[in-house]
């Protein structure tokens, strides 16, 4: 029962309302939506982040309302001045477990008005309080939710080795399984897929990390990522009848087509959710970085399937079955030959497209016989040494 009290005091105080990592959102979003800057605001004001209303300012070229920071710095200093008095009292009159609770309310409040550094060092000061397991997992991840609001690769990537290291030691499924969903969007970010499609598969059926994603945006993260990760035979098993996906499927737009046009190779329909999942996608902050290598990835994806059915097939069917033009397919098609993505040439002349996948079983052969010689090779110097 203690420890339920510490875990809701700490995502309370550091994602009041689940809102905290939504607000880093609103202001990758004040990019592109002209919707986003009041809300952004909105939700400033209401937490009083004078430290991050500075900074926002001067990242995204805002007028700065002086009187409005003056006013937060004011009900800034006086909350600190207080929770710094409720420490200095726990420290002289109470117990460890009071001490502690004070110096996790000061760094839930210094992570809460966006004082990165300062939050950092206010949870490192609390974990060396802290001795339950869970809890100290708790406090790590809150600082990987810091590292991901202000998008500090550094600290995410030690916060997610410590807490793996201390899982190691023990830790229960619910905190194990939040660790995965915060380190899959860490490998979101860095732009490793099939290791962030691993971690959110085994985390489909036991998700709980709301406070980092909502459940349709963790169902698009696994699918998305699943898609280009999976061999085919997997995926019917993993996605296509998966009932967790399906059941939020058609909350998500156009990811039920994307999964239909892949397996089921409804290529028109793919390409068209695609394009959609793309914008999608560009308006996450996670994965807005990656968007071209991955529409890249899943058109290569569809080719390579598409052409593994045929030795030969006509430019204009092939761009038919795709819903696009010959021309597009051709250029299209070009780039990925000649940067070795595909395995197929075309035949200007005919309007031909010539699969030229290499024979498994010759690429077999030459492969035994260029191990056979080394193995010779070997046993001839090995001779040679004996005799000697």
């Amino acid at each position: 029962m203690a420890a339920a009290t510490e875990r809701e005091k700490l995502l309370e105080g550091d994602s009041r309302t689940h809102d905290y990592i939504e607000i880093a959102h609103l202001k990758f979003a004040c990019a592109f939506d002209d919707t986003a800057k009041a809300k952004l605001l909105t939700h400033i004001k209401n937490r009083g982040m004078a430290p991050f209303y500075k900074a926002t300012c001067e990242k995204l070229g805002w007028e700065l309302d002086q009187a409005l920071l003056s006013d937060m710095e004011k009900a800034n200093a006086e909350e600190l001045a207080k929770l710094t008095a409720a420490l200095e009292d726990a420290e002289t009159n109470q117990g460890e477990t009071e001490v502690r609770e004070a110096l996790l309310a000061r760094a839930n409040f210094h992570a809460r008005i966006g004082e990165n550094a300062v939050a950092v060092a206010a949870y490192d000061e609390t974990f060396a309080k802290t001795v339950a397991m869970g809890l100290r997992l708790d406090l790590l991840l809150s600082k990987i939710r810091v590292g991901l609001f202000h998008e500090d690769m550094k600290l995410i990537t030690s916060s997610i080795e410590k807490a793996k290291k201390l899982l190691e030691e023990g830790g229960d499924w619910e905190r194990r399984n939040r660790l995965k969903v915060y380190e899959a969007v860490y490998l979101i970010m860095t732009r490793e897929f099939k290791k962030a499609s691993t971690l959110l598969l085994d985390s489909v059926a036991t998700f709980t990390a709301t406070e980092l994603v909502s459940y349709n945006v963790f169902v698009l993260y696994t699918v998305t990522t699943s898609l280009i990760s999976l061999p085919r035979k997997d995926l019917k098993a993993k996605i296509v009848d998966a009932p967790e996906i399906l059941q939020v499927l058609h909350e998500v737009p156009h990811l039920g087509g994307l999964i239909s046009g892949l397996y089921d190779c409804q290529y028109k329909l793919l390409m068209s959710s695609l394009v959609n999942i793309v914008d999608t996608l560009k308006a996450d902050r996670f994965f807005h970085k990656h968007v071209r290598y991955y529409y890249r990835e899943m058109r290569v994806l569809a080719y390579t399937q598409f052409l593994e059915s045929y030795r030969s097939v006509t430019l204009s069917s092939m761009a038919h079955t795709f819903g696009v033009s010959a021309d597009f397919l051709d250029q299209e098609l070009s780039s990925f030959i000649s940067s070795s993505r595909l395995a197929c040439n075309i035949d200007k002349v005919g309007g031909v497209v010539n699969s030229t996948r290499p024979d498994s079983k010759n690429a077999q052969y030459q492969a035994t016989l260029k191990q056979g010689d080394l193995l010779l090779n070997r046993v001839q110097k090995l001779s040679r040494v004996i005799n000697m």
